[in-house]
């Protein structure tokens, strides 16, 4: 886990998404954003998508994360002190998180949902949305209903939960969520914005650690992870989901 911790710690994304594209799944949240006075952000990571939330919206917003190392980047990250009076980072785990019922009007997660499973997420957490809050997460997505064996072994072993967005879609409608959009992130949130950065630093994480066998075997399963991208990219990709309580 310190290892794991290290890897990412200095990264701006601990995984693929774009500014853009969190704007995007903000402005599919329609015209309730100008109500939005409380927010969560589960599974922040070191804060990509919390800066993006504090620019867009006048709210106090709640990120959380169960990596201390990770909350502790986001706080020295935070820039403008306007934002430091309303992004309040927590420790917590996405399982047991410490807060009311009802009490979010939008709850975000990019890219961290898979930690506890889709339909667990959705179903936890939408007694801390109030009555028509707003749930905008990304989660990794089949493209298309045939694909190599190669490529489905790999997944099924790393997240047997993947499936295409119409299944996704389903399992928050019978959670209680009425869908207000849809989109597939583009593959430069993969390329340019995760796995360029990510390999960028793998000389140096390497160094770092001695080139223990740790560290290896680290590199190299997220180096299967990319060239596996780059081979069948087209057929799978992070979606973005926003949809509201019902």
């Amino acid at each position: 886990m310190d290892l794991l911790i290290d890897w990412h710690r200095h990264a701006k994304r601990q995984g693929p998404g774009g500014d853009e594209q969190t704007r995007l799944a903000l402005a599919l949240a329609g015209a309730e954003l100008s109500s939005v006075r409380c927010v969560a952000d589960i599974g922040c990571g070191t804060g990509a998508s919390t800066r993006v939330l504090a620019e867009e919206l006048d709210a106090d917003i709640y990120a959380v994360d169960a990596l201390k190392p990770f909350c502790a980047t986001l706080k020295q990250r935070l820039g403008p002190a306007t934002f430091r009076g309303r992004v309040h980072p927590l420790t917590a785990s996405m399982t047991a998180l410490p807060f009311a019922e009802g009490a979010f009007d939008l709850i975000w997660s990019e890219g961290a949902i898979y930690n506890m499973g889709f339909e667990a997420g959705i179903a936890a957490w939408r007694s801390l949305l109030r009555p028509g809050g707003i749930l905008a997460v990304s989660e990794i997505t089949w493209l298309t209903h045939s694909r190599p064996a190669e490529l489905e072994a790999f997944w099924n072993e790393e997240y047997a939960e993947m499936a295409t967005a119409s299944v996704k879609i389903g399992i928050l409608e019978s959670n209680g969520y009425a869908v207000r959009g849809y989109f597939p992130l583009p593959r430069s949130c993969w390329l340019d914005n995760y796995y360029g950065p990510m390999e960028a630093r793998r000389a140096a994480f390497l160094e770092r650690h001695g080139h223990s066998a740790g560290a290896q075997a680290l590199v190299a399963a997220e180096t299967e992870e990319v060239e596996m991208y780059e081979k069948y990219g087209d057929l799978y990709g992070y979606g973005f989901y926003v949809a509201s309580r019902v």
